[in-house]
């Protein structure tokens, strides 16, 4: 048996501010953009630069209850993890484009790794495992 997890939903407030930090600050790349009448929706998908794992489906708020969600899909907690090639590098880039770091980089046993914000507030991992991480065999 084979199976994948292919996307992951995360709410937001609006598709094009969503896209527009996505693509312009974190340098994702647009999989999908696609106009659903049936449900007045977009079918949104983004992915890390040059990736192949899992991607994100933005899913706009459509309901008050769901709008409570934006930015704390998480309880709090970090939620996402980017796994990045050159963490410097990476870092770098983002503090210079204003990406709130809630964490400064700090060495760990299995990489770097810093915590940052979305633009709701949603944390994440920027992280550069370590070549002989498990996980690593699975990239």
């Amino acid at each position: 048996m084979k199976q994948n997890i292919i996307h992951i939903a995360l709410v937001v407030k609006d598709y094009d501010e969503a896209l527009a930090f996505y693509l312009d600050k974190l340098k994702f790349e647009l999989i999908e953009d696609t106009y659903q009448p049936e449900q007045d929706k977009r079918w949104v998908v983004i992915a890390p630069p040059n990736s192949s794992g899992v991607t994100l489906l933005l899913a706009k708020a459509s309901k008050p209850k769901q709008h409570d969600f934006i930015g704390n899909q998480a309880g709090g907690r970090v939620f996402l993890f980017l796994n990045t090639d050159d963490f410097w590098r990476d870092y770098k880039r983002m503090v210079s484009l204003g990406i709130n770091f809630i964490r400064e980089p700090k060495e760990q046993e299995y990489g770097i790794v810093a915590v940052f914000e979305d633009l709701y507030g949603n944390r994440w991992d920027l992280l550069q495992l370590k070549p002989n991480h498990p996980q690593m065999k699975r990239i």
